[in-house]
């Protein structure tokens, strides 16, 4: 899971075409992405969470996004509180960082108090929903969020390939509901009895898979 950050110092410092990652094609997001991070008067921060920590027992998919959220703002935003666009953000305070994010909780007012709880610089975080569509800061966040999962899944794609064999290079999207990488985790726990250390072990789609293979294995025996 990823998500990003973006200082800008006005919305028109931002490429045109910004817009929710979900309704770019990969190329034009893959432009935009390399137009931010290649202006020096936009900041942009990243926060990857890995598998391992996704699977942990002792968290949930929602603390995950809020510490995701604050990790990335904290790249950009420093403890002096300087003028920056955070997570999609707009300030004029040179004591208090003022942003916007795109709202990853029912509630708005609770997600945007717990991503600031978290930042080590004090930060007046406004959350809503759909936050990434109405602004173009936050759209440019999620671009260049969007950009490093694919760039992650190309990865690992060509990790397996060169270590398991070619039959393997295509793992999909990485989504659970993508056929391409369900396929891909059949293959591989049909192959090497295990899921891949990719797979987040706490989807359910990587329960049926096992489920599958081991009835599979119960019907040859």
């Amino acid at each position: 899971m990823f998500a990003a950050a973006v200082r800008a110092p006005d919305p028109d410092a931002l490429p045109e075409g910004i817009a929710d990652s979900k309704r770019l094609a990969p190329e034009r997001r893959e432009e935009l992405a390399a137009e931010l991070r290649a202006d020096d008067r936009i900041a942009v921060g990243v926060a990857e969470v890995p598998v391992a920590r996704i699977d942990d027992p002792e968290t949930d998919m929602n603390t995950l996004t809020v510490a995701a959220h604050a990790e990335a703002v904290a790249e950009i935003v420093d403890a002096t509180g300087e003028r920056a666009d955070a997570a999609g953000t707009a300030g004029e305070s040179p004591a208090v960082v003022e942003g916007i994010a795109d709202a990853g909780d029912t509630s708005e007012e609770r997600f945007a108090r717990r991503v600031a709880d978290r930042v080590p610089a004090a930060v007046d975080l406004t959350a809503e929903h759909g936050a990434d569509d109405e602004h173009a800061v936050v759209g440019a966040a999620s671009v260049v969020a969007k950009v490093e999962r694919d760039a992650h899944v190309a990865g690992l794609a060509e990790r397996y390939a060169a270590e398991y064999g070619p039959e393997f290079a295509d793992v999909g999207s990485g989504y659970p509901s993508d056929p391409t990488t369900r396929e891909f985790l059949e293959a591989f726990v049909a192959e090497h009895g295990r899921l891949p250390d990719c797979a987040r072990r706490s989807w359910s789609t990587c329960d049926d898979v096992l489920a599958e293979a081991a009835q599979s294995g119960l019907g040859d025996f």
